[in-house]
């Protein structure tokens, strides 16, 4: 199994002078969208709930206060590291700065845009030998963007701003790439966009794929004030809680190795559409065989690892896991208790809806036992009972019935 991409390389360098005084002193990334979070906080943000857990932000313009913001910096199981241009020289001139710390295969991103697609199903799409993919939006107005034109799923053109309006595909600035791009680099000042993706195109080298999500960027006034209405709002998602053994694996008792996980039917599946519908997806799981000695914590933190690991190469991902070691009866006594987060308790769900910003009215909960669905009740939400069979099955009956309770993600 090809391994999955977790670096994902952030633009931040470009000055942003379409919008006037309010960039002359701050890198257009760093604008604020809410009191203290900005734009790229968010962006950031959606890139790390994906599993993209090697953040790489290429600076140019006013770079010393991004890396003083983020150089360093972590988030959740992600670090984020800054890399300042020492002279501005284009798109693909900032991955000739990166060239040491590439990984063989990376998401690029636009720094000044957010498009709300799921990023993991963009990169098991590319597949291992894929040098360019980029992701396109439909618009119903391109009077100030450049369009793509597609032939199947190969970028055949790219056409300028002309004024035309009307509806067609833009480049949506994320891109999965393959580090050998750096050899296309001829000459500097660089642009991917401008003098590498033409080239590919010509080609028949690039391929093209269109997503539906929400996408903003904040180049003009008018659109940077649309981020500040609109951004924080749309942080908030519903969560789909899972129970793990016997709903994403079955359970054979005390599973903690990759080789012990047998994959319920329908379970990958249901986690690639609960990431397409947007929802947070978290699983809340109790581990007593911690609690009993019979392995550690570490091999439950490695074993959702290969999790991730198995679940990025269907193009899904899951946003966090909770997990709760302890037991009254515990043979390990630092794990002795009647823990809150130990199911039936409410205490893995609570801390979730305090780390992530969750929708809890439109969450619900997916669990094997009576107990997974009294911890449903106790935190407020719904919870759905899973008697076997395919996981995709009760997950239709649960979004059909959260859909006529005006609740589905999205």
């Amino acid at each position: 199994m090809t391994a999955s991409i977790r670096q994902a390389c952030i633009l931040v360098g470009g000055k942003g002078t379409r919008l006037g005084e309010a960039t002359r002193t701050i890198p257009k990334p760093l604008l604020e969208i809410g009191e203290g979070i900005a734009f790229l906080d968010i962006l950031i943000e959606q890139t790390v709930r994906q599993g993209f857990n090697d953040v790489v932000l290429l600076a140019g313009h006013l770079g010393h206060l991004v890396q003083a913001r983020y150089d360093g910096r972590t988030f959740g199981s992600a670090r984020a590291r800054v890399l300042v241009e020492p002279t501005p020289r284009g798109t693909a001139g900032a991955l000739v700065s990166a060239r040491d710390i590439l990984e063989p295969r990376f998401i690029l991103l636009n720094g000044d845009s957010l498009f709300d697609i799921n990023m993991r199903a963009l990169a098991a799409e590319a597949g291992a030998d894929c040098e360019a993919l980029i992701a396109l939006r439909r618009v119903p107005e391109t009077s100030r963007y450049g369009t793509v034109e597609l032939s199947g799923d190969r970028v055949i053109r790219f056409r300028e701003k002309s004024g035309n309006t009307g509806p067609a595909l833009i480049n949506a600035g994320i891109y999965v790439l393959s580090a050998t791009i750096i050899n296309r680099i001829s000459s500097l000042p660089c642009s991917i966009e401008t003098d590498i993706f033409p080239v590919l195109a010509e080609e028949g080298r690039l391929r093209g794929s269109v997503g539906e999500g929400y996408f903003i960027d904040i180049g003009l006034p008018e659109t940077l004030q649309q981020g500040r209405r609109e951004l924080l709002a749309r942080r908030t998602r519903p969560a789909a809680f899972l129970d793990r053994d016997g709903v994403i694996n079955r359970d054979f008792g005390y599973v903690h190795r990759p080789d012990q996980v047998e994959w319920i039917a329908g379970a990958q599946d249901s986690v690639r559409r609960l990431n397409d519908l947007g929802y947070r997806v978290v699983v809340v799981t109790n581990q007593a065989g911690v609690a009993h000695g019979y392995y550690g914590e570490e091999d439950i933190i490695a074993l959702h690892d290969w999790i991730q690991e198995e679940l990025a190469t269907k193009g899904a991902f899951i946003d966090a896991f909770y997990f709760c070691p302890y037991h009254p009866n515990a043979q390990v006594e630092r794990f002795r208790a009647d823990h809150i987060d130990r199911k039936p308790n409410p205490g893995m769900i609570f801390r979730a809806l305090s780390d992530m910003q969750i929708d809890k009215h439109h969450s619900f909960l997916i669990g094997d036992k009576e107990s997974d669905i009294e911890c449903a009740r106790s935190a407020g939400i719904k919870g759905f009972l899973f008697n076997g069979g395919n996981l995709a099955v009760l997950l239709d009956a649960c979004v059909g019935s959260l859909r006529t309770a005006g609740a589905v993600g999205g």
